[in-house]
C-alpha cells in the first residue's frame, strides 16, 4: 500500500508525537532536530538524523515561520516510514523567520515518505487553513494533555478518522472539487483564487481568511487555493452563480478565463492574509457598481496564465523584467570581476597593458603568442610584466589569460542586462534586439543606464510586434526576421540619434568637474563626491564616470592619482559588503532571494563588484541607495584623508599587494559598510513597523 493510499486510515498524529511545554533548543535547527527525534522515537522514521537533515535542508530554501507564533517545518524524506505530524509546544519560543518577526511557540513537523507525491502539501493546506483560526491555535495553547492535542489536530487534518470511529464505519475520502450547494441561498456568493510563490502556507492561509471573513458577514465565499500540490478546483456551477471574484495571488491565475465577466478584486496574497475583511467588503461593493472592473474574457484557446500576464500592472511587469535582466547579469559580473582580480594577483596590477600581446602575440611586430610550452620572455618590453607574482613567466602568462577572460566577461555585463530585460518583457523575440541595444549603449558611452533604457524599449516594441495579428504565411518569419530587424532598426536609431548625445555629455561634464576639484587640492571633498557617485547608481553612468575618472588618472602615475583610485575602489566595495552584513545580522528584514544574494555579496564586495548590490537597490531603492551613498561618502573621505593609494584599477582586497596603506584601506571600507548597514536596517525596520501599525489599525 502506498503512503498516500494509507493516509486516510493511519492517524497522522498520535499522543506519542506530541510534546508540551518543552525547551527544544534556542535555534530552529535544534527544534527541527528535537522533533525529528520525537518522530523517530514513535517508530515513524528509521533515523532521526536523516529526517532532521532533510528537514533542515528544506528549511534552508525558505523559512517556515508564519505570523502568530507558529512554524511548520516539513519535508519528504526516505527516512520516514509513515506519514506523520509531530508537534511541540515550546516553553521558550524560537525564531523561524515569520514575517511578523514573532518567535514560534507552536511548531509542527510534517514528515512525509519520499514517495508520497504531494501528500505533505495537501496536509499543509489543511493545517494552514486551521492556523488562520484563533479558536484552533488557542485550543492548542491551552490543551492540557498530549491526547487532547492529538484530537484537536486530527479534527482539523483528518476529520474523517474521527467520524469513522464515531460511526464504526470506514472513512470516506474527501471530494475532489468544491461542489455547489444543493440549493442556492438568497445571499451573495463570492468565489476566488489564492496563490503564493511557494504555493504552501500563504496560499491556504489567504483562502481560509477570505472564507472566514465572508462567514462573519453572512456571505458565502469559496476560494480555490492554487498551491504546489493538487488543486481543489472550484465547481463550474459555483463559478457560474458567483456574484463577484477575489484574486489574492502572487502568481498568474490558472484558468482565469473561467471567471470572465465577473466583478473582480485583484490583489497580492498578503493583502488577503493581513486584511481579508476589507477585500470581501470591496467585492460586495463591486457587485452593485456598474463601473467596477471585471475579469476580461480571454481569446479562444488562450490560457489562463496568458490572460493573467496581460493584466499585470505595467509598473509591476516592468519591475519583474528589470529584475530578470539583473539576475542574468550578475553571473557575468561575478565571473569577470574575480577573473580580473586573479589576473592582477598573478600578473601584477599592470598586466592589462601587455595581456593581449602575451596571449595572442602581435604579427605586425613579429611577436609570437606565448603558451604553457612557450612562456613569454619578460625581458622583452612587449611582454613586460614587472610585477608578476614572484617574477615568474608562468605567473605572467596565467595573469594575462585571466585578465583577458575577465575583460571579456565584464564586457558582456551591459548587453546581458539589456538583452534579458527585453526577454522579460517580450520573451524570446526580445533577446536579440536587447543584446544589440546593450552593445549600442557601450558604443555610445551611455553605459548601464543606456543598456537598461535600450533593453526596456526593445522589449516593449518586440512585445507589441509579437502581439499583432498577422497572416499565417508571415507568422513563422516574425520571431526570426521581422521582430529582430524592426526592433533593432527603430530602437537602435533612437539609441544613437537621441540618447547618445545627452548621456555622453553628462558623463563628460562629470569627468571635467571632478578633474578640476582634484587640481584645486580639495582631496577630502573629492573623496566624498567620488564616494557618493560610486554608490548612486551602482554601475550606472554616474558610477562609471567616477571610475573612468580614476582609471584615466592612473596613466599619470602620481600619488594623487593612486589615492583617487583607492577612494573609488573602497567606496564601490561598501554597498555589497554592507548588504551582506545586513542580511547576516537581520535576515528577517529581507526576502529569501535577497538573503541568497547577500551571501554572494560578501565575495562580490570583496572583489570590488558594486553591482552585487543592484538586486537590493532595484527592489527597494529608497531604503538601500541613500544609506549606501552615506557609507560610500564616509569611506571615500577617510581613504583620501589617510592617503590610501591603489596602483590597480580593479580587484578589491585581492590586489592587496598593489595598495598603499592597506590598514586604512580596510578600515575605511569597514567603517563605511557598518554605517550603510545600520542605515538600511533602521529604514527597513521603520517600514516594517509602519506596515504593522497600519495593519493593526485596519484590523481595529
Amino acid at each position: 500500500m502506498s503512503p498516500t493510499s494509507s493516509a486516510t486510515s493511519v492517524p497522522l498524529i498520535i499522543p506519542e508525537l506530541v510534546r508540551l511545554d518543552v525547551p527544544a533548543g534556542s535555534a530552529k535547527t535544534e527544534v527541527i532536530g528535537y522533533l525529528a527525534e520525537v518522530v523517530a522515537s514513535a517508530g515513524r522514521a528509521s533515523t532521526a538524523e536523516g529526517l532532521a537533515s532533510d528537514a533542515r535542508a528544506r528549511e534552508a530554501t525558505a523559512p517556515t515561520g508564519i505570523p502568530g507564533g507558529i512554524a511548520i517545518p516539513h519535508c519528504r524524506s526516505p527516512h520516514v516510514l509513515a506519514p506523520s505530524l509531530g508537534f511541540a509546544r515550546l516553553s521558550e519560543p524560537v525564531d523561524f523567520g515569520a514575517a511578523d518577526e514573532q518567535p514560534a511557540d507552536l511548531v509542527f513537523m510534517i514528515a512525509a515518505p519520499d514517495g508520497a507525491d504531494d501528500f505533505h502539501l495537501q496536509l499543509l493546506a489543511k493545517l494552514a487553513r486551521g492556523l488562520m483560526r484563533s479558536d484552533f491555535t488557542d485550543a492548542l495553547r491551552s490543551a492540557a494533555t498530549s491526547e487532547e492535542v492529538a484530537r484537536i489536530v486530527t479534527e482539523q487534518v483528518q476529520p474523517e478518522l474521527l467520524a469513522a470511529e464515531a460511526a464504526h464505519a470506514p472513512a470516506t475520502p474527501a471530494p475532489e472539487v468544491q461542489a455547489a450547494p444543493a440549493a442556492a441561498g438568497p445571499g451573495r456568493l463570492i468565489v476566488g483564487v489564492s496563490s503564493c510563490p511557494t504555493g504552501i502556507a500563504h496560499t491556504f492561509m489567504a483562502a481560509e481568511a477570505l472564507e472566514q471573513a465572508g462567514k462573519d458577514r453572512g456571505v458565502e465565499v469559496h476560494i480555490e487555493g492554487q498551491g504546489s500540490g493538487k488543486v481543489d478546483w472550484l465547481d463550474p456551477a459555483l463559478i457560474e452563480r458567483a456574484d463577484a471574484v477575489v484574486f489574492a495571488h502572487d502568481l498568474p491565475v490558472k484558468g482565469r478565463e473561467r471567471f470572465a465577466g465577473k466583478p473582480v478584486v485583484d490583489v497580492g496574497v498578503k493583502a488577503a492574509v493581513n486584511d481579508a475583511a476589507s477585500l470581501i467588503d470591496r467585492a460586495l461593493a463591486a457587485i452593485d457598481d456598474p463601473a467596477a472592473p471585471t475579469v476580461p474574457a480571454g481569446a479562444p484557446g488562450a490560457s489562463g496564465e496568458a490572460v493573467a500576464e496581460e493584466k499585470v500592472h505595467w509598473a509591476r511587469r516592468l519591475q519583474r523584467s528589470v529584475m530578470t535582466g539583473v539576475s542574468y547579469m550578475i553571473p557575468f559580473v561575478a565571473a569577470g570581476g574575480l577573473l580580473t582580480a586573479l589576473g592582477f594577483l598573478f600578473g601584477g596590477y599592470d598586466i592589462g597593458a601587455t595581456a593581449h600581446t602575451i596571449v595572442m602575440g602581435n604579427s605586425d611586430e613579429g611577436l609570437a603568442a606565448a603558451s604553457l610550452w612557450n612562456l613569454p620572455d619578460l625581458a622583452n618590453p612587449a611582454y613586460a610584466a614587472p610585477h608578476a607574482l614572484g617574477g615568474s613567466a608562468l605567473a605572467a602568462y596565467l595573469g594575462a589569460v585571466f585578465s583577458l577572460l575577465g575583460g571579456a566577461s565584464m564586457g558582456l555585463l551591459v548587453p546581458a542586462l539589456a538583452g534579458y530585460t527585453a526577454f522579460g518583457l517580450a520573451g524570446r523575440p526580445g533577446i536579440a534586439p536587447g543584446f544589440v541595444m546593450g552593445l549600442a549603449a557601450l558604443a555610445t558611452g551611455s553605459g548601464f543606464i543606456g543598456g537598461l533604457i535600450g533593453g526596456v524599449l526593445a522589449g516593449y516594441m518586440a512585445a507589441w510586434l509579437a502581439g499583432l495579428s498577422t497572416p499565417r504565411w508571415l507568422r513563422s518569419l516574425m520571431p526570426v526576421v521581422v521582430i529582430p530587424l524592426s526592433v533593432t532598426l527603430v530602437v537602435g536609431t533612437v539609441m544613437y540619434v537621441i540618447l547618445a548625445g545627452p548621456l555622453s555629455s553628462l558623463m563628460s561634464w562629470l569627468t571635467t568637474s571632478l578633474t578640476a576639484m582634484a587640481d584645486n587640492g580639495s582631496a577630502v571633498i573629492l573623496g566624498v563626491i567620488l564616494g557618493l557617485m560610486m554608490c548612486f547608481d551602482l554601475g550606472g553612468p554616474v558610477n562609471k564616470a567616477a571610475y573612468l575618472f580614476a582609471t584615466a588618472g592612473l596613466a599619470a602615475a602620481t600619488t594623487a592619482s593612486y589615492e583617487i583610485m583607492a577612494a573609488v575602489m573602497a567606496a564601490g566595495m561598501v554597498p555589497p559588503l554592507a548588504l551582506a552584513l545586513a542580511t547576516t545580522l537581520r535576515p528577517r528584514l529581507f526576502t529569501d532571494v535577497e538573503r541568497d544574494n547577500g551571501r554572494a555579496a560578501w565575495l562580490l564586495g570583496a572583489s570590488f563588484i558594486s553591482e552585487g548590490a543592484i538586486p537590493f537597490a532595484a527592489a527597494d531603492p529608497l531604503r538601500i541607495i541613500p544609506p549606501a551613498m552615506v557609507g560610500g561618502a564616509v569611506t571615500g573621505a577617510l581613504s583620501m584623508a589617510m592617503h590610501v593609494g591603489s596602483r590597480a584599477p580593479h580587484g578589491g582586497v585581492f590586489v592587496f599587494f598593489a595598495i598603499d596603506n592597506i590598514l586604512w584601506f580596510v578600515l575605511s571600507i569597514a567603517i563605511g559598510a557598518v554605517i550603510t548597514c545600520a542605515g538600511v536596517v533602521l529604514l527597513k525596520q521603520m517600514a516594517a513597523r509602519s506596515h504593522g501599525d497600519a495593519v493593526a489599525a485596519d484590523a481595529a
